[in-house]
């Protein structure tokens, strides 16, 4: 019996990632429709990257508001309530011609996304009972989602086009279904949130400064995203499938590198390999840009593995910068900051439109290096709570 209980934690988070990479489909897939959008409809390359914008703005925004709300109060109803909204979002947005219907639908999945994503860590925290590679677990369901967002996009609208999008729908429909699983396994029920210790003092600046650097690795991202599988196109030939397998690799090297961030944070501390992450990152993104030919790929590769090993680590750093708001931290650091580099995927696209897509991704070199700068003279956060060696959690999710 007590073997049952015990259990529970790690159902929890198994069910978690797996409605985690249900979710994050629907971010993967705003990127992976641009390229249909260009063709199919002609847009430019700054109308396109509004798309992946109108997915960031309002998610963005209201992100931070669900992360204070999951501070006061347990809302695990939220979870299967939001994975079906952004899987609606995306499902509408092929089914019109109008580019402002499109927009709004886009940004109706945006909301559906932020919302589910604080409470869902907050969760996850829970369940992980500290342990970095549990939440670096949690985290790759995510980065799946990413990854299989491409090849699902290319599937439905390579073959029905972009009218065939609210077949869409249907990892939604999983991740719901998923996410209320996760809900009886781990136990939780509505009322006052759990996870955040009441005891700790939140370390403001250290956080802001945290925000700052994971800002300049979500722009460097979303233009990676929005623009790598034209650019691929441009630079190695292959038409429609050398751009999708470029995004592909992209997303897959971020499931890589999340879990082995977890592993590595274990070792070696968060901070000292969020830092060389980020250097490993500069040099990455400058093989994605000045590199011709196929070649462009194993960067592409390394670019990913690079900006997803502190994926999960920046969440925990900032759950335990800001251990009396666990709910906003989490809405900042999965939310806000990533979906602000969708404000400067249309600065990327304007650049591109009037010079080429090669000068329009040459500023994302040095934005990593700005993230690194930030990260120095950074603490560890403590008092932490007890790691949890990684076979106690994770074994039963790998």
């Amino acid at each position: 019996m007590t073997r049952g209980r015990d259990d529970r934690p790690m159902t929890a988070i198994r069910h978690l990632s797996l409605g985690h990479a249900c979710v994050d489909v629907y971010q993967g897939a705003v990127a992976a429709l641009v390229p249909y959008f260009v063709a199919e409809r002609a847009y430019t390359y700054a109308a396109a990257s509004g798309v992946v914008l109108a997915a960031s703005l309002l998610s963005s925004v209201v992100q931070p508001l669900f992360g204070a709300l999951t501070d006061r109060w347990a809302m695990p109803w939220l979870l299967p309530l939001s994975t079906l909204t952004g899987g609606a979002g995306v499902a509408l947005s092929g089914v019109t011609d109008s580019y402002g219907l499109t927009l709004a639908a886009v940004a109706v999945s945006g909301v559906g996304v932020a919302a589910y994503h604080p409470e869902a860590a907050r969760a996850a925290r829970a369940a992980a009972r500290g342990s970095h590679t549990a939440m670096g677990w949690f985290a790759l369901g995510g980065n799946v989602g990413f990854a299989a967002a491409p090849l699902l996009v290319m599937a439905v609208v390579a073959t029905g086009g972009l009218h065939a999008t609210p077949l869409l729908l249907a990892p939604a429909l999983v991740g719901a279904a998923l996410c209320a699983a996760a809900v009886r396994a781990a136990g939780v029920r509505a009322g006052t949130a759990g996870g955040a210790d009441s005891s700790g003092r939140d370390d403001w600046p250290s956080f802001l400064r945290l925000s700052g650097a994971i800002v300049c690795r979500s722009v460097v991202f979303v233009g990676l995203s929005a623009f790598v599988s034209l650019y691929v196109r441009q630079r190695a030939g292959g038409g429609d499938a050398a751009g999708t397998a470029a995004l592909c690799v992209l997303y897959a090297g971020g499931a890589f590198g999340t879990v082995l961030g977890g592993r590595l944070a274990e070792r070696y501390g968060r901070l000292t390999v969020v830092r060389r992450s980020y250097v490993l990152t500069v040099s990455a993104v400058a093989g994605v840009v000045l590199v011709p030919g196929p070649g462009v790929y194993l960067f592409v590769g390394l670019a990913s593995a690079g900006l997803y090993v502190p994926f999960s680590l920046h969440v925990t750093l900032g759950q335990d910068y800001l251990p009396r708001r666990v709910g906003t931290a989490s809405g900042v650091t999965l939310g806000l900051t990533v979906s602000v580099g969708g404000l400067a995927a249309p600065a990327v696209g304007a650049l591109a439109d009037a010079t080429s897509l090669q000068v329009a991704l040459a500023p994302l070199i040095a934005l990593p290096l700005v993230g690194r700068l930030l990260l120095c003279g950074l603490r560890e956060p403590g008092p932490k709570a007890q790691v949890v060696p990684a076979g106690s959690v994770s074994s039963s999710t790998a």
